[in-house]
């Protein structure tokens, strides 16, 4: 993220884990805190958010998700908001006066992203911001259809063309190692989403994704979920197995994690950096009648491929299905 470019006014709504590390990574990069705003329901939360990030602005509060996205254009504005109780804000950050957020960030629970998104309607209409959705197993259309339905109930004559005016949303498949900035993303773009918005997506998510990818077809976000969204188990899985074994030999469990541990960190670094495909990364490594050909043939034997295919597969079917239950028109 170089300092020339423009570097747009964020609104996180939702403050969790993966909220904070899209956050932490910016800032990492250089990312003006004066830009960044998080509207949390949860105090505690906030104050933690507050004592590592001093001077970021959070919002908690009935209105403080509406006030995220609209700002604040005086600090009698915020003054009266807060005084109502529709608000708490940060009483430590530098100003409680801030523009419009231009990209906004959906990173709450899935299970009540209707209801925010439905909130949030009116506004995301009025300010047109780049919407840009992290909550696992909602559809862009839904989204959509979320904003129109936020809006039909307060709709009037002159609202006609409502649904037609509905910001871009990008939607986005992170996963977990972005806690450590090492995550891999898959991205797709509604076809109203520009090539800026795009590139801004992407500059944002490159913060704590060392892989971004973008995908065509929606459908592929539920096969990225199957692969790198729901991967990271998998590797924890097969080293929580690997240590086990080193322990049922007779080695020390700490050793046995450790150098489990290693060998996958040299591996994927390995398969990173060389120019050969993964296959023959194997081939090299495996000498005929060797010691890794019996625990590679062992593998094989027990169905090894097969399992991994049909555990990456059932995380595919369960995202599908999980969008349809919860990017239902009820929820």
């Amino acid at each position: 993220m170089t300092q020339q470019q423009h570097q747009a006014r964020l609104a996180f709504i939702g403050g969790g884990n993966m909220a904070e590390a899209i956050l932490g990574g910016l800032l990492a990069c250089g990312y003006p805190l004066s830009q960044c705003v998080v509207s949390e329901p949860i105090a505690a939360r906030c104050e933690f958010l507050q004592s590592k990030y001093p001077g970021l602005q959070t919002l908690s509060g009935t209105h403080a998700n509406q006030t995220a996205v609209n700002g604040s254009l005086s600090s009698t504005d915020t003054a009266a908001l807060a005084k109502e109780g529709a608000i708490q804000i940060n009483p430590t950050a530098g100003s409680t006066d801030y523009t419009p957020a231009e990209v906004v960030i959906l990173a709450v629970k899935p299970q009540v992203l209707r209801s925010v998104v439905v909130d949030l309607a009116p506004v995301l209409q009025a300010r047109q911001p780049l919407v840009i959705s992290i909550a696992a197993g909602i559809e862009t259309s839904a989204i959509t259809r979320f904003m129109a339905e936020g809006l039909s109930a307060s709709a009037t004559s002159d609202d006609v063309q409502a649904k037609q005016d509905l910001p871009p949303v990008i939607r986005v498949m992170p996963n977990t190692p972005a806690l450590v900035l090492e995550g891999a993303a898959g991205m797709y773009a509604t076809a109203d989403a520009t090539e800026e918005h795009r590139r801004v997506a992407e500059s944002l998510m490159a913060a704590v994704s060392k892989q971004v990818s973008w995908v065509e077809s929606e459908s592929l976000i539920d096969t990225v979920t199957g692969i790198s969204g729901s991967g990271p188990a998998y590797f924890f899985l097969m080293m929580e197995a690997m240590e086990d074994a080193g322990v049922a030999l007779g080695m020390d469990r700490e050793t046995a994690k450790a150098l489990t541990i290693q060998t996958c960190l040299g591996a994927a670094k390995m398969a990173q950096m060389s120019e050969d495909d993964l296959k023959t990364l194997r081939v090299k490594v495996t000498s005929p009648q060797g010691t890794t050909d019996a625990a590679i043939k062992a593998f094989e034997a027990g169905g090894f491929r097969e399992l991994v295919q049909k555990g990456v597969v059932a995380a595919d079917a369960r995202s599908r299905t999980l969008a349809k239950e919860l990017g239902g028109s009820k929820l």
